[in-house]
């Protein structure tokens, strides 16, 4: 078992093996700015989680029938538990639901994975493995109103290409919990958007570990909070092997004095990852007084053999100039929010390559922003 990610995450932190099976406290570094008194009824050893396994919710569609296969197992993980919510998903399920795709696939369309809940607590464990050669786009669709804590293992083998979008469109009052570890191998590339959008508390843990040379991940993340919501996203690459590359790039807007975001971007560079090209940025924009955005970029570096390592950090207000620009061409205040928004993500936006995914994420934006002029 790789334990790479679990000592670059805990390293600074009270936290160890009892402590994973204890309800979080702020005291601990990994929850200090998230708001736990809202999932502390997660930790109560008497909750029974509904099984949200893909095996469970989700049958293949016909034309993905002969290249991917869905089955269940007991699996260790691949890495150890970075921290408690990580931890109960394993504490309530042993097995695992695992997606293989095939060596030497291409497919013309892609793998959407729907999964639309009806509230309770649910708890899900997946393993994607996506074959040598192989080039995908897996898209995670989830919408509802959930209590849901989940583990996402992902490997892509050599040479491997993946797209993943993982979508949190939740309603009102949704908190969730997840993980999403991808090891990337030799010469395989991982590309991937985080879109939380919605729900009570959104805290997800986006990590990614190379395992071979030559290989890259992208890592892009867009977040929207409004008024009384928590998004925290918390992001690490381990470089830990040499002439590896990667990039992350999120953007968040908060609306409503009581709204806040939380933004960890941890890079590691090991003494034997040479080479390395890596760089991350956060973005926050605000758009309400009172709301807080948190973002705390870092880097660690153990080799001065290296290509580049940068990182950076804005939070700004709403720009008022661009809006008074756009009214005096006769356009209302509220479309002029929208239009300076929808700018501000069509970065992160664009990069689906799905239009109609696009207008949708564009039109959710909109309605969450209409929330700040109600």
């Amino acid at each position: 078992m790789s334990t790479a990610v679990q000592d670059r995450n805990l390293s600074n932190s009270a936290l160890n093996s009892n402590i994973l099976h204890q309800a979080p406290t702020t005291l601990q570094e990994p929850w200090r700015f998230t708001p736990v008194k809202k999932i502390e009824d997660f930790f109560n050893k008497e909750i029974k989680f509904n099984n949200g396994n893909l095996d469970q919710v989700f049958s293949l569609p016909n034309e993905f029938n002969s290249k991917i296969s869905l089955e269940t197992a007991i699996l260790e993980p691949l890495t150890a538990a970075i921290d408690q919510s990580n931890q109960i998903v394993r504490d309530h399920l042993g097995q695992c639901a695992i997606l293989k795709v095939d060596a030497n696939a291409e497919f013309d369309s892609p793998l959407v994975i729907k999964r639309d809940f009806v509230g309770g607590f649910n708890i899900s464990r997946l393993r994607i493995e996506v074959g040598r050669s192989t080039q995908i786009k897996i898209i995670f669709d989830n919408q509802g109103v959930v209590d849901l804590a989940e583990e996402i293992e992902i490997i892509c083998h050599a040479n491997s290409n993946l797209h993943f979008i993982s979508l949190q469109d939740w309603a009102d009052g949704a908190r969730h919990l997840g993980r999403i570890h991808t090891q990337v191998e030799k010469d395989a590339n991982f590309t991937s958007e985080v879109l939380s959008i919605g729900g009570s508390l959104v805290r997800l843990l986006p990590t990614v570990e190379f395992t071979g040379p030559h290989s890259s991940a992208t890592m892009n993340g867009l977040y929207f909070a409004a008024d009384g919501n928590h998004s925290e996203h918390r992001v690490l690459v381990n470089h830990n092997v040499p002439d590896a590359k990667s990039r992350v790039l999120y953007k968040g807007a908060l609306s409503g004095a009581n709204s806040h975001t939380v933004w960890f971007g941890d890079v590691f560079i090991g003494k034997a990852a040479v080479n390395t090209d890596t760089y991350e940025l956060n973005r926050n924009l605000v758009l309400t007084q009172g709301a807080r955005a948190d973002s705390v970029p870092n880097l660690e570096i153990e080799t001065g053999q290296i290509v580049g390592a940068g990182h950076a950090s804005t939070t700004g207000k709403f720009d008022d100039d661009q809006l008074f620009y756009l009214m005096s061409r006769g356009i209302d205040k509220a479309t002029a929010r929208k239009l300076v928004v929808r700018g501000y993500f069509a970065e992160i936006v664009e990069k689906l390559g799905i239009e109609n995914l696009q207008e949708r994420i564009t039109g959710r934006l909109e309605k969450e922003l209409e929330k700040v002029n109600q």
